[in-house]
């Protein structure tokens, strides 16, 4: 659990994991509205803790009309201009700060993407649905929280801005 106190601006240390400072945080983010809550929360994280923010969004192969090479390049492209306008906001913010757009199942693809890139927690978003919502359509936020292997921060929006079902 990672404590912040008010104006805090040093670095922070993960306790319970040795006592090991936080150095990469994962923003995993679908680039929508719903996941603007978890993009502020990573951003002051990675500001306040003096960590690198890593910004991983995952094309699902299926939406974004890939055929047997993967993705579309539009859609790679545009999602990654996405991506880059988070990037900005960070730095704009004082974080240092990069992206990856990997391609895959949302939940695997998170947590493949923090093994591979070293992550220290992800910072996920959700997107409210209730437990049918989650039956039906599954829950990136809950595989992510049952299988990475660091620490999950689930960030939930305003209740005003993604409707629960």
């Amino acid at each position: 659990m990672v404590t912040l106190t008010p104006g805090f601006t040093g670095p922070a240390k993960l306790a319970g994991h040795a006592g090991r400072r936080l150095e990469t945080i994962l923003l995993a983010t679908d680039l929508t509205p719903a996941s603007s809550a978890a993009t502020e929360q990573a951003i002051d994280l990675a500001v306040r803790l003096e960590a690198h923010l890593l910004v991983v969004t995952v094309m699902e192969s299926a939406r974004a009309g890939a055929g047997r090479r993967g993705a579309r390049p539009e859609a790679r492209a545009a999602r990654a201009r996405d991506a880059q306008r988070v990037v900005h906001e960070a730095r704009a913010a004082g974080a240092e700060a990069r992206f990856l757009v990997w391609e895959g199942d949302a939940g695997p693809g998170i947590v493949a993407a923090a093994e591979s890139e070293g992550a220290d927690i992800i910072v996920v978003g959700t997107h409210r649905r209730g437990s049918v919502g989650r039956f039906l359509l599954g829950s990136v936020s809950d595989h992510v929280v049952h299988r990475a292997d660091c620490a999950v921060l689930v960030v939930r929006p305003a209740t005003e801005d993604v409707p629960t079902d």
